[in-house]
C-alpha cells in the first residue's frame, strides 16, 4: 500500500520499501549523498543526505529512512542545509589530498600546468600548446619572461629544484605556434573596442574572438605589445618572437588601429557609438619619482627602456650609470646599460638583497654581467655639477616590517655621502595615467565594480591600469576575465564556474618527501635540466637573447621529474562537488588530518587512504556486486581504513574490474594513470 506524506510542503507518495531519498529524487527534490549506491545495501555513513522530521525535530539520513503516513519531512530548510554543510565540512576537515596541483593554483592565469607538463613529458607538444592556450594566449612571450609563480610552489622543492615548467610553454610555442590555429566560432555580429595593445588588451581580444565576438585594438604606439615591446629588453624577449606571436591575432581576425590615444585623438563616447562595449587596458606608463630633491634630473626607468626599444637597441654609451630601485625594471635598466657600453653600472637599493622584489635569477645574471650592487642606500638629492650628475645618498638600516611584510628601511643619521655618475635612472615603480572621466581608487588606478572588471554600462577595464604594475601573466588573466564578462553580457553565454573548494596537503615548505604521493614509478630523481646561456662576455656586448630554447629531449626528460600532485579524481569528486554547492570550507573545522598512507603495489590502481571517507561503498560493491570479498574495514574510530586481507594488496585480476573505483565518491580508490 502506498504511503502518503509531506515533503518540503508537498503531498507526495512513497511505494513500500522506498526511502525518503528515492521519493525526493522522483519528485525533483535534490538531496546530495556520498555513500548511497543503488546496487548495494544501505551504508548510512556520510550523513550528507540528512533531512528533518518537522514534528519531532529529529534529523535522519534520507538514504535509509522510510517515510511514515502523514509524516512531514523538511529537505530544504535553512536548518537542514546547514546540517548538511556541517557534515560536509567535517568530512573535508580530515580529508587529505590536493584538489588541484599547487603549480596550477599558483599561476595567476590558472593554466592547467600539470596537464601541459604531462603532455610535454610524452612528447606531445602540440597538445601541450593547446592546453596552455586555454589560459595563456601569449605563450612565446610568457615562456620567456614569466617570473615562474608555478615553480615557486612546485612540490619538487621539497627535495631539490622545481620542475622547469616555463620551458614547456616556451618549447611548445616555439615548435607549433605558427601552424596552430584554434577552432574559432563564427562571429556573432557583436564587436568590442579595446584601448591598449599590451598583454591585457591582447588577452581580451583573444578570448573575445574565441567566443565569437569581433575585437578591434586601438594602440597609441606604432606597434602592439605594450610593455612587452617597449619595456622588456630585447635580450629577454626578442621582438621578432613577439611579432610572430602577434601575427597570430591577425590570422584570427583581430584588427589593430595604431596611433590612437584615449583623451588625445580617441574618446570612450565615440567608441561606444560604433562598438557594443569598450575595454580600457592602457597599462602603467607613468614612472614613480625617486621622492628626493632634484629627481627630475634622473631618467625614469620605463622611459629609458622605451627609448632603447624605439631606437633599435642603439643609444649612445650612457657612461657611468646608477640605477635606483630593486625590482625587475631596475634589473632591466642595469643590464641594458651594460649592453650599451657603460663601463660601470651600479644598482642602489634601500633594503638588503633579501628584500629585493626582483627575481633572483635576474639579480644573479646582472651580477654575472658586472653590475655592482649597493644595498641599504637611499637617494637624498640629485644635482648637476660640471657636466656630471651628483647624487647625495644616505645609508639605511632595517627596522620593523612595514605593510609589504618587508623590514622598513630607517635612515642612519650623519651617514650622507655623495656619488658621481653620467646617468642616473630611477626605477622605483610605475603608475597608471588614468584617462580623464574614468573613476579611480585610492591607489590611483581605474576603479572597477567589486568582483568584476566593469567600470560602467558597456565599459570595462583590465590589466595594470586596474591592478597596478604587475606581470605579463597577471595581465593576460585580467584580460580573459574581462572578455568572459563581456561575452556573458552581450550573448548571454554563462560565465565559467570556478572551483571554490581546494583541499591541500600543505605548502611544500612544511612537507617532507614522505608526505608526497607518487603515482608513477618512473618519477625521475635527476637534477633539474639547465638552460644554455650565451657566454657572459658576449652577453655584455649584445642584445641577443641570452638563452636558447631547451631541446625536446631535455624538456621530456625534465617532465619525468613532475610528481603530478593533483587528485586523480579532481574532475569527478562528489565530496568537492557537494562541498562547493553548499559553500563549504576545508578549514572551517580544525582538526587532525589522517597521515599520508597510500598503496601503489598494483601497477594500475592507487589506494590513497587519506582521502577515504569511510563510507564502505567499495567493501559492499566488491562483496555484493562482484561477489568477492577482497576489501574490509581495518581498525576502528578515526583511524579506520579499508584494506585487503593480510594487507596483501589488490590482486592482478582487479585490473579487469574496477567496480570499486567507479563507486568510490572521492578518489580514495582510483586508476593510477592520469589521462
Amino acid at each position: 500500500m502506498s504511503i502518503e506524506f509531506i515533503l518540503d510542503g508537498r503531498n507526495v507518495t512513497a511505494e513500500p520499501g522506498q526511502t525518503i531519498l528515492e521519493v525526493a529524487r522522483a519528485n525533483g527534490i535534490k538531496i546530495p549523498t556520498l555513500c548511497r549506491e543503488q546496487r548495494i545495501s544501505k551504508t548510512t555513513s556520510c550523513f550528507v543526505c540528512v533531512v528533518r522530521d518537522k514534528k519531532t525535530g529529529r534529523f535522519m539520513p534520507s538514504c535509509a529512512a522510510m517515510p511514515a503516513p502523514g509524516q512531514e519531512i523538511e529537505a530544504s530548510t535553512p536548518e537542514v542545509l546547514d546540517m548538511r554543510k556541517t557534515a560536509l565540512n567535517l568530512l573535508l576537515s580530515e580529508h587529505s589530498g590536493d584538489c588541484e596541483a599547487p603549480c596550477t593554483l599558483a599561476c595567476p592565469a590558472h593554466a592547467n600546468v600539470e596537464e601541459y607538463v604531462r603532455a610535454g613529458r610524452k612528447g606531445e607538444f602540440l597538445e601541450s600548446l593547446k592546453i596552455i592556450k586555454e589560459r595563456i594566449p601569449l605563450p612565446m612571450t610568457i615562456g620567456r619572461v614569466c617570473p615562474r609563480f608555478c615553480e615557486k610552489e612546485c612540490r619538487r622543492n621539497v627535495y631539490g629544484k622545481p620542475v622547469a615548467i616555463n620551458e614547456f610553454k616556451r618549447l611548445a610555442a616555439d615548435l607549433y605556434y605558427d601552424e596552430y590555429m584554434e577552432e574559432l566560432p563564427a562571429e556573432t555580429g557583436r564587436k568590442v573596442a579595446i584601448v591598449g595593445g599590451g598583454p591585457a588588451g591582447l588577452s581580451t581580444a583573444y578570448y573575445l574572438r574565441r567566443n565569437g565576438v569581433a575585437a578591434t585594438v586601438f594602440e597609441m604606439m606604432p606597434k602592439a605589445g605594450g610593455m612587452t615591446r617597449y619595456g622588456i629588453p630585447e635580450y629577454r624577449l626578442p621582438k621578432a618572437i613577439l611579432d610572430r606571436e602577434l601575427a597570430h591575432y591577425e590570422k584570427m581576425g583581430v584588427k589593430f588601429v595604431f596611433g590612437k590615444k584615449l583623451g588625445d585623438n580617441l574618446t570612450v563616447e565615440e567608441l561606444l557609438k560604433e562598438f557594443d562595449a569598450v575595454v580600457i587596458a592602457v597599462g602603467c606608463w607613468k614612472a614613480s619619482g625617486m621622492r628626493c630633491e632634484g629627481e627630475e634630473l634622473a631618467t625614469p626607468g620605463i622611459d629609458f627602456l622605451r627609448k632603447v626599444a624605439e631606437n633599435g637597441n642603439k643609444l649612445d654609451n650612457p657612461g657611468k650609470v646608477i640605477v635606483v630601485g630593486g625590482g625587475n625594471t631596475a634589473m632591466d635598466c642595469v643590464r641594458t646599460s651594460v649592453r650599451l657600453g657603460s663601463p660601470e653600472v651600479h644598482c642602489f637599493y634601500r633594503r638588503t638583497e633579501a628584500e629585493m622584489p626582483a627575481e633572483k635569477i635576474e639579480i644573479h645574471e646582472a651580477r654575472e654581467e658586472g653590475v655592482i650592487f649597493d644595498f641599504l642606500v637611499a637617494p637624498v638629492k640629485v644635482e648637476k655639477r660640471g657636466g656630471k650628475l651628483v647624487m647625495t645618498c644616505r645609508k639605511m638600516e632595517l627596522g620593523e616590517p612595514d605593510a609589504s611584510g618587508r623590514r622598513k628601511p630607517v635612515e642612519v643619521s650623519g651617514s650622507d655621502f655623495e656619488v658621481e655618475a653620467d646617468t642616473i635612472i630611477g626605477a622605483i615603480g610605475q603608475g597608471t595615467i588614468v584617462p580623464a572621466g574614468l573613476p579611480t581608487n585610492r591607489f590611483r588606478n581605474i576603479e572597477v565594480q567589486p568582483g568584476t572588471m566593469k567600470i560602467a554600462d558597456r565599459v570595462y577595464a583590465a590589466g595594470d591600469c586596474v591592478s597596478g604594475a604587475a606581470t605579463v601573466v597577471e595581465g593576460v588573466a585580467g584580460g580573459r576575465q574581462a572578455a568572459l564578462e563581456i561575452v556573458n553580457a552581450l550573448t548571454g553565454q554563462a560565465l565559467p564556474v570556478e572551483h571554490t573548494v581546494y583541499v591541500s596537503r600543505g605548502k611544500w615548505q612544511n612537507l617532507k618527501k614522505s608526505d608526497l604521493v607518487f603515482l608513477r614509478d618512473d618519477v625521475s630523481e635527476a637534477d633539474r635540466e639547465q638552460l644554455d646561456f650565451i657566454p657572459v662576455e658576449e652577453r655584455k656586448t649584445t642584445f641577443k637573447e641570452v638563452t636558447s630554447t631547451m631541446s625536446k629531449e631535455k624538456v621530456m626528460k625534465e617532465g619525468q621529474r613532475c610528481i603530478e600532485c593533483s587528485c586523480t579524481d579532481k574532475h569527478d569528486c562528489k565530496l568537492r562537488e557537494h562541498g562547493e554547492c553548499y559553500g563549504c570550507n576545508p578549514e572551517a573545522i580544525k582538526g587532525e588530518r589522517l597521515p599520508v598512507s597510500y598503496d601503489i603495489r598494483h601497477p594500475l590502481i592507487i589506494q590513497d587512504r587519506g582521502k577515504c571517507i569511510k563510507c564502505s561503498t567499495c567493501v559492499k560493491v566488491c562483496k555484493e556486486v562482484v561477489n568477492r570479498s577482497l576489501l574490509s574495514p581495518k581498525k576502528r574510530g578515526f583511524y579506520t581504513y579499508v584494506g585487503t586481507a593480510f594487507d596483501k594488496g589488490f590482486p592482478a585480476s582487479c585490473s579487469e574490474c574496477g567496480e570499486c573505483i567507479e563507486a568510490c565518491p572521492v578518489g580514495a580508490l582510483d586508476w593510477r594513470i592520469k589521462k
